[in-house]
């Protein structure tokens, strides 16, 4: 391993201990994971509750404003994986909200709204 490697890992203790990640995830094989990108923006609905794990608690409180899933994994020192997993698990207790971000629509082609001025102007 190279020096550069552990050094990383005594850094970050989420890469030093993979069995931490497991515990936080609490789901072996992954499934029913919500459809989450790294993109897609989460806002909370309400305070944590003292059922929720620690790391859900801090993304209820960071997500009193919208942040995306990115913003959540850097934050949390968390990899994305592990971030989607505890997302799904609070939105199936209803607990945050997640929509894909606002698209800034496109202009329509200048040649089109051309045609519809001048279309106008002969009426």
């Amino acid at each position: 391993m190279s020096s550069s490697r552990r050094e990383r890992r005594k850094a970050d203790p989420a890469l030093s201990d993979p069995e931490r990640l497991y515990v936080i995830t609490g789901d072996p094989d992954g499934s029913e994971r919500a459809a989450l990108d790294l993109v897609t923006m989460v806002v909370s609905k309400s305070q944590p509750t003292p059922t929720v794990q620690p790391e859900q608690a801090v993304i209820l409180r960071l997500c009193q404003a919208p942040l995306s899933v990115a913003e959540i994994s850097a934050y949390l020192s968390l990899p994305f994986s592990v971030v989607t997993s505890l997302l799904t698990e609070l939105l199936a207790t209803e607990l945050i909200e997640s929509r894909a971000p606002i698209v800034r629509a496109t202009l329509p082609d200048r040649s089109l709204l051309e045609a519809v001025m001048h279309g106008l102007q002969k009426l």
